[in-house]
């Protein structure tokens, strides 16, 4: 298992949030927020392709220069991990470890590049959950990549619970991926959170997506508010 103590820098791109989150056209016609994106491409690459895209992570507290120093760090340590599990991986879209460093790379590097600029046209929040400075059904559509029900053990349901709630606030529809925590099996939160959140009213599902990386991490949460499910 990955021996992670801490949220990491590490992002990934428009091609791979597309995939994680079976993202259709008409989906990136909405308000996108990006939950914990992190040095993910997938705003700037969103945005030059005509998106509306805001995200948030504490990490945006920090300078580009700050940013690529703790990339820098993190890339040395997650790709090791990486070599010494390479059965845990799915190495198709992504060939070997080599590759990984290069397209992950990649993609921070993208992300670095439009940093500056997304800043200063507030496409870049400091902001953490379970508290967002966003208004009620601010967003279309809510996305959070690797980080709830990933680090389960570091967070733990209590967060969880009120993390979920905020995102449903400030977005009409919620998607989660993946559903494995750190140690590769479904975080224990999975289930309880589903059967909350329907007690609650929401449209709760368990959906393939067309994207596995890490084995058996094939699927996301959608959640819907009842106002956009009718």
């Amino acid at each position: 298992m990955f021996t992670l103590d801490q949220v990491v820098p590490w992002g990934r791109s428009f091609d791979e949030y597309r995939r994680m989150f079976a993202l259709t056209d008409a989906d990136l016609q909405g308000r996108i927020l990006g939950c914990a994106d992190g040095p993910a491409s997938f705003n700037a690459e969103a945005t030059r392709r005509g998106a509306t895209v805001v995200s948030f992570d504490p990490l945006y507290r920090f300078a580009a220069d700050q940013i690529r120093d703790r990339i820098n760090v993190a890339c040395d340590s997650v790709l090791e991990q990486a070599r010494q599990h390479q059965e845990q991986f799915v190495w198709d879209f992504i060939p070997s470890v080599e590759a990984l460093g290069q397209i992950r790379m990649a993609a921070m590097n993208a992300f670095l590049a439009d940093y500056p600029r997304g800043s200063r046209d507030g496409r870049y929040v400091d902001a953490e959950l379970p508290a967002l400075p966003f208004a009620d059904r601010a967003f279309d559509l809510a996305l959070c990549s690797h980080f709830l029900f990933l680090y389960s053990e570091q967070l733990g349901e209590t967060f969880h619970e009120a993390a979920i709630a905020e995102l449903c606030r400030v977005a009409g529809e919620v998607r989660i991926f993946p559903l494995q925590a750190l140690d590769w099996a479904r975080s224990p939160y999975v289930e309880s959170a589903v059967e909350r959140l329907r007690r609650a009213g929401l449209e709760v599902s368990i959906e393939r997506v067309p994207y596995e990386f890490v084995r058996g991490a094939n699927e996301m949460m959608r959640v819907l508010s009842p106002a956009r499910s009718a």
